[in-house]
């Protein structure tokens, strides 16, 4: 690290548990942002400011007017340009130094099939089940963290899905043991159902600090808890939630078929929001 990203990055440095090391681990790291609207938008800009050495945006949609109102990496001006292209822009504006990818396509098994492997941790801000499950499963696959959020009207929802094995031997959940792929869901959307500005802004920057935790090796993730925001109350508090043993994804069949993940190491839009039918 040069003199101008220590004194650049040097709140953080501060901080017994990032450091130097811990900021460094952060530059080296790579992460997988899919969604660059709501929850997005607040994961790209925090991640970029925290320098995170290569950002990946991968989002096939357009700037719209009716975006503005909650996603804060776009302006008026560039209505119509791509999401990825727009968020890259106010990214590059609060770190020049930022490296950010840009994919303007829909993410299918086969993109993320290729995207995930070489990501540190993957931030899943998209706004439907099928690219969720797609997500999950090529993180399970490939032993690469995942840090989901949504937002609906004034619910949230943050967790962490970590396939690596604990030091402990144990493994924690993945987002299919919580939604399994065969049970029936209502899918909301915000573009239907509405959602308060300021709560994407609550999820976003949630899934971008259990992010950066888990780049840096600092603190504990939420794997394996599930926190839950109403924010029309204010009312935040967490569930515990465990692995589901016969999971199609990450269950003991599954690995036993060649799915296992690694060992753990310390090293868009408002995103779909379930409602159980």
């Amino acid at each position: 690290m040069n003199d101008a990203e220590l004194l650049r990055y040097s709140r953080h440095i501060l901080l017994d548990d990032i450091g130097v090391e811990g900021q460094e681990r952060i530059a080296s790291s790579h992460a997988l942002v899919l969604g660059a609207g709501g929850l997005g938008s607040p994961v790209a800009l925090y991640l970029a400011s925290a320098g995170v050495g290569r950002i990946t945006l991968v989002d096939d949609d357009a700037v719209d007017l009716t975006n503005l109102q909650r996603q804060i990496a776009h302006t008026e001006a560039r209505v119509g340009q791509r999401k990825v292209d727009s968020a890259r822009a106010a990214m590059i504006q609060i770190n020049p130094r930022a490296q950010v990818d840009r994919v303007p396509h829909r993410a299918d098994a086969a993109l993320l099939g290729t995207l995930v492997p070489q990501a540190t941790v993957a931030i899943d801000c998209s706004d439907n089940f099928a690219t969720r499950h797609t997500l999950n499963a090529a993180c399970v696959r490939h032993g690469v963290p995942l840090v989901s959020g949504a937002a609906i009207r004034f619910d949230g929802q943050v967790s962490v899905f970590d396939p690596r094995t604990r030091a402990d031997g144990e493994q924690a959940p993945c987002y299919a043991c919580l939604f399994p792929p065969d049970m029936p869901l209502e899918e909301v959307r915000c573009a239907v159902m509405g959602v308060f500005a300021p709560l994407v802004g609550i999820v976003g920057s949630l899934q971008a600090a259990e992010a950066l935790k888990l780049m840096a090796g600092a603190g504990h993730s939420l794997a394996g808890r599930l926190l839950l925001i109403d924010a029309l109350d204010m009312d935040i508090h967490t569930i515990r939630i465990a692995r589901n043993p016969q999971c199609p994804v990450c269950g003991d069949a599954a690995r036993a078929q060649g799915s296992a993940a690694s060992p753990l190491t310390t090293a868009g839009g408002c995103g779909a929001s379930p409602q159980r039918s």
